[in-house]
Formats: C-alpha cells, structure tokens, sequence
C-alpha cells in the first residue's frame, strides 16, 4: 500500500486521518479522481488525463486557487511517487474533493487535494493469458447526463457491480444505463469486435470518458482500424467476434467469456501489441 500520501501539498503517512463526519466527499461523494499510470518517472498520456481533470472539475463548479496547475500537479505526481519508491511504475491516484461546509449547496468551492501512490501489478504491460469472464450487473442503471462520463467520487454503481462480479466469480460485470445498454463495466470501458470493425458506446451512453478509450478512438483510424462509436444492446455482445476491455492501468484485457458467448483474441492481441502505451 502507499505509505505517504500528498494532501494539500503536504506529505503525511497512509494512516493519518484527513476527513471527518463534516467531509463532503463522506458525504455526498462531492468530488472526482483520476487513476494514472506513471512509467520510468513519465505520465502515460498525461495530456489526457488532465484535460479530462480540468474539464470535470469545470463541470462541477470547483473554486481552483491559481498555484493549481497541471504543471504544479505533475511535480506533486512525481514527488509522491519517489517518497513512495514507486517512480518508475506506479498506479497514481488524484483525487479532488470540495473542502467541508455546507449542507447540499456547499458555503465554498474549494478543493482538497490528496495523492496516492502504489506500485503497479506485475501483469501490466503484458495482454492477460486467460481471458475474462464476465456478465451482467442488474441492479443498478447508469444515468445518461452531464455528470455520467466523470471519474466520479460517488461511484456505488461500479462499487456494487464489482462485489457482484466478485460473487459470481466473474472477473467483471457489465453495467447498464437506463435504456438497458450496455455503458462500461465495473472498471473499464467496453469494446466488441465483429467482423473486424471495432465498436464502443458513445459517451452518450453513459460510459466513464475513459483515457485509453479516448486514445483508441483517435489512434486506431490512423493506422487503418474501422472504428464506431455505437449505442450496444447484450445481444450485440452475444453477437460478436471478440470482446475487450480497457482502462488507464491496464491498456487492454482481453475478455474470453460473456455469459455463455466465448470470443477469440486475434485482433485483440494485435490491437494491444500496437496501442498499449507503456511509456
């Protein structure tokens, strides 16, 4: 685990208690999070990453103090990642949450920084061997609106679904949105592959603004990819070729098993072999 954390620029050990019953991320989950991958002291698309920091924390109405930069950000990335011992490969997470006060409406808009570093899986950089098993979390349904794309600090549908893939002994459920589409999964976003035309919901459809989706949308047509972002029912999930999915850690993950449907992995393993960036 991460033993010194960064709040508010200053470095305290993991157990230091930083919130109280007044927090409204406790609360309300008032806030939002970036996961990022640091490699050999670099932020894997950090161009990414913080154009979708700021423009979330834009939507949700943050008061940023001017030493607040992206610039100032990566120093504190960098800087708790080596108090970590994990500069070279790190799973970082950046979490903004607005300071305690308020009931609902909040008395102010400004942030609470806190940074976390953890040393990354030994399987990153490389494509699972076994495939994934997943289904389909029933419980809950994503909203389809402004706030549905944000890393989101209240996140109790994936939560949820995440325990529920545990229980089935899945390695991940799907979610759904209130059409009953497919949105993303519990830590992923969801591409299928039929007839080697890529498909992957639009934001639209209620899905995280993932990075490394965002970075296949704009890679993949350079290099000759049919790509589409389309709305996607289970049984296109049923119908098709080859399933993946993808997140900022990970790259690509191979899904081997929906429900009773099994996929390939060719262009899977292509598609991970060309795209997933290390550093």
């Amino acid at each position: 685990m991460s033993s010194v954390i960064n709040f508010n620029g200053k470095f305290l050990t993991a157990d230091t208690p930083i919130i109280g019953a007044e927090s409204r991320a406790l609360r309300y989950g008032d806030g939002l999070f970036e996961t990022i991958k640091l490699h050999n002291k670099h932020i894997v698309h950090e161009e990414l990453h913080f154009s979708r920091l700021f423009e979330g924390l834009t939507l949700l109405g943050f008061d940023l103090p001017k030493s607040i930069t992206r610039e100032s950000l990566r120093e504190s990335i960098l800087l708790t990642a080596k108090k970590n011992n994990v500069e070279n490969a790190a799973r970082i997470r950046l979490a903004f949450f607005r300071t305690n006060g308020g009931l609902y409406d909040p008395e102010h808009h400004r942030p609470n920084v806190l940074i976390q570093a953890w040393p990354l899986p030994p399987q990153c950089g490389t494509l699972n061997v076994n495939g994934l098993t997943t289904g389909v979390y029933n419980l809950a349904r994503k909203s389809c609106d402004a706030f549905s794309n944000l890393k989101s600090a209240s996140h109790l549908p994936y939560v949820m679904a995440a325990m529920f893939a545990k229980k089935m002994k899945w390695n991940d459920a799907f979610v759904l949105n209130a059409f009953d589409r497919i949105s993303d999964s519990s830590i992923a976003n969801v591409f299928i592959i039929r007839q080697k035309k890529i498909y992957t919901p639009p934001l639209a459809e209620g899905c995280i603004a993932g990075i490394t989706r965002r970075f296949l949308l704009r890679e993949l047509p350079q290099y000759g990819f049919d790509i589409e972002e389309k709305p996607l029912a289970i049984s296109d999930i049923e119908n098709a070729d080859e399933c993946f999915l993808t997140n900022a850690i990970s790259g690509i993950r191979w899904v081997k098993e929906f429900q009773d449907k099994q996929f390939t992995n060719v262009m899977t393993k292509e598609l991970f072999e060309q795209f997933v960036v290390i550093g």
